[in-house]
């Protein structure tokens, strides 16, 4: 009797269940996992370090800091020595803009013999996306330094991004060829002269400012602007200090799409010249510093008196040689 009974709810629970019928099976939900970090009350140069303890406020300006490697710095750690001057630099750049960039002042870098520096900025009119770069030539070794950011409506250089390297062999000649650039006899801010052509009005392109420093505190600039003529008296530094950017971080290459190619502009300033015309001084530019300084007095000699002139030598008496 009770087998009988156990055997048939056994197979009424075999039996497949009515369409109608419905079973949920509940799935317990996972907690939400608390939300790392560290506590809202904590100051920020706390909360920065969290969960390490925080450093000694007094240690964190006495404790020894880890090198400038050479390529962020390869001119670094200098000091004027006698006879040697800063360079003048005339590219209507002041030190604060450079250290906004992340760039050691080119007015007060050291350039000694067998040294060079050549920069390039890089200005589109229709973009705030700007990007520099400085070229380093050490002896038989170069470096490049860029940055690249967003130049506009906050405090800093927004997203700026930057790199430091070392250059492979054979760059140093190939640079340091381009002090011996004709373009740099030019005037900084020049004009297209062409028969049968009035001034253009820049609407849209790119400026290019570039600067040579050389030993001596000798140093040059050249502001090229939108017109292809203009830039391409400058094609061939601007194609070897920009190509030497090039391949060193993807976020500053797609600012170039095209890569470091003036080979249109270049093309541009030949035809001009072969149609008789030529760059002229802007004269709506500011004045220009004088391009050659003299050699500054060395500092144990700054006091001294000034010697006086030779002697003239008198009708018939022969000059010394030693003069």
């Amino acid at each position: 009797m009770v087998r009988a009974a156990l055997a048939v709810v056994i197979a009424a629970g075999l039996a497949a269940p009515p369409a109608s019928a419905q079973f949920f099976i509940p799935i317990p939900r996972k907690a939400k996992p608390a939300e790392a970090g560290p506590p809202k009350d904590l100051p920020k140069w706390e909360a920065d370090v969290w969960p390490y303890p925080a450093p000694d406020p007094k240690a964190w300006w006495t404790d020894k800091r880890p090198k400038v490697e050479e390529a962020a710095d390869p001119l670094g750690g200098r000091r004027i020595g006698r006879g040697e001057r800063l360079p003048a630099v005339d590219n209507g750049l002041d030190a604060s803009t450079y250290r906004l960039w992340g760039l050691m002042p080119l007015q007060w870098q050291v350039v000694r013999p067998g040294e060079m520096i050549v920069e390039v900025w890089v200005r589109p009119s229709n973009s705030v996306r700007q990007s520099v770069v400085r070229a380093i030539v050490k002896g038989d070794e170069a470096f490049v330094q860029g940055r690249a950011g967003l130049a506009c409506c906050e405090a800093g250089i927004s997203r700026r991004m930057g790199f430091d390297a070392k250059l492979p062999p054979g760059w140093a000649d190939r640079l340091a060829a381009l002090s011996k650039h004709p373009a740099w006899t030019s005037p900084r801010d020049v004009l297209v002269d062409e028969a049968g052509s009035a001034e253009a009005l820049c609407v849209e392109g790119t400026s290019y400012d570039l600067t040579l420093v050389i030993p001596g505190g000798r140093s040059w600039t050249l502001r090229r602007a939108c017109d292809p003529a203009e830039i391409g008296e400058a094609a061939d530094i601007l194609e070897a200090v920009l190509g030497a950017a090039m391949g060193q971080d993807p976020r500053f290459d797609v600012i170039f799409p095209g890569g470091a190619n003036f080979t249109t502009a270049r093309n541009a300033y030949r035809s001009l010249v072969a149609n008789g015309g030529r760059l002229t001084r802007d004269p709506q530019a500011r004045a220009e510093a004088p391009r050659i300084e003299p050699r500054p007095v060395p500092e144990a000699d700054a006091s001294a008196v000034a010697p006086e002139p030779p002697a003239t030598p008198r009708s018939g008496q022969a000059e010394s040689p030693d003069r």
